[in-house]
C-alpha cells in the first residue's frame, strides 16, 4: 500500500503591524501654541464686546480712577506740606545734639538746614570727600558741611587743622561748594582758628551751633564774609 503524505499547508503571511507616528515635541508645541493664540483671540473678542454692550462700566471705572487719583495728590501735598511745617518748627537744644551720635548729629544739621529754606542731603560716610552734608541755599549757594561730633561737647578733643586741610583740599574742587564749614558741638584749637580764617573757611564751633539751633537765625546770618548771593532774586 502506498502511503499517502499529508497536504502541506502554506505559511500564513502576516501583514505588517504599522506603528503609529509619533508627533515631536516641536510640533506638539507648535500645536498648543496655535489652540492657546485662538483661545486668547476669543477671550479678547468676546471681552470687547462684553465692554462695549456695558460700555458704562469703563466710564464709571475712568470717574473712580479720577477721583482716587486727585485724593493720592492731595494726600502727597499735605505730607509734603506737613514736613515742611514740621522742618520750619525744629528747634534742638545742644543738649540734645550732644545725646547724638556722629550719624544722627550729620541727619540733624541736614534737617537744620532744610529749616531754613535749603535744599539739603546728607553724604556723609566713607568716601564722602570730607563733607557730611552738601546744602544750595535759598541764594543759590552751595554748601558743604563738613560735622564733628564730641559726646563730651567743649570737653572732649578740639578740632584741629588737619580737619580744616582736608576740607580746603574738596570743599570748592570736589563738591563745587562756594561755603566751606568745618561744624562741631565741641571747640577748635587755637591754631585751626586763624587757619581757617586765612582760607577762607568758616568755623562753627558749639556756641554759634546753639544758636543756630535754637532757631534764631539761618546759619549765613550767624557767620562772617559769607559769599555774595548766586541769584539776588530768590530773595526778594
Amino acid at each position: 500500500m502506498s502511503r499517502r503524505h499529508p497536504a502541506r499547508r502554506r505559511p500564513v503571511r502576516r501583514r505588517p503591524v504599522r506603528r503609529p507616528v509619533r508627533r515631536s515635541k516641536k510640533q506638539d508645541e507648535q500645536v498648543a501654541l496655535l489652540v492657546g493664540g485662538f483661545v486668547a483671540v476669543g477671550l479678547v473678542a468676546a471681552a470687547v464686546q462684553w465692554l462695549l454692550v456695558h460700555w458704562w462700566l469703563l466710564a464709571l471705572a475712568a470717574v473712580i480712577a479720577s477721583v482716587a487719583g486727585g485724593f493720592w495728590i492731595q494726600q502727597v501735598r499735605q505730607r509734603v506740606e506737613w514736613q515742611r511745617v514740621r522742618a520750619q518748627a525744629l528747634r534742638l537744644r545742644i543738649a540734645e545734639i550732644d545725646a547724638l551720635d556722629h550719624r544722627a548729629f550729620e541727619f540733624a544739621i541736614r534737617d537744620l538746614m532744610r529749616r531754613d529754606g535749603c535744599t539739603a542731603e546728607r553724604i556723609g560716610g566713607a568716601g564722602d570727600d570730607a563733607c557730611d552734608v552738601r546744602a544750595t541755599d535759598p541764594a543759590g549757594r552751595v554748601w558743604a558741611i563738613q560735622c564733628k561730633h564730641r559726646r563730651d561737647g567743649d570737653r572732649g578733643s578740639a578740632v584741629g587743622v588737619g580737619v580744616l586741610q582736608q576740607v580746603n583740599g574738596t570743599a570748592r574742587q570736589v563738591h563745587g561748594a562756594d561755603v566751606a564749614v568745618v561744624l562741631t558741638n565741641g571747640r577748635f584749637s587755637s591754631k585751626a582758628i586763624p587757619w581757617g580764617r586765612e582760607q577762607r573757611i568758616h568755623l562753627v564751633d558749639r556756641r554759634v551751633l546753639g544758636e543756630w539751633a535754637a532757631g534764631s537765625r539761618p546759619l549765613w546770618d550767624l557767620l562772617d564774609r559769607i559769599p555774595p548771593p548766586r541769584r539776588p532774586k530768590a530773595l526778594s
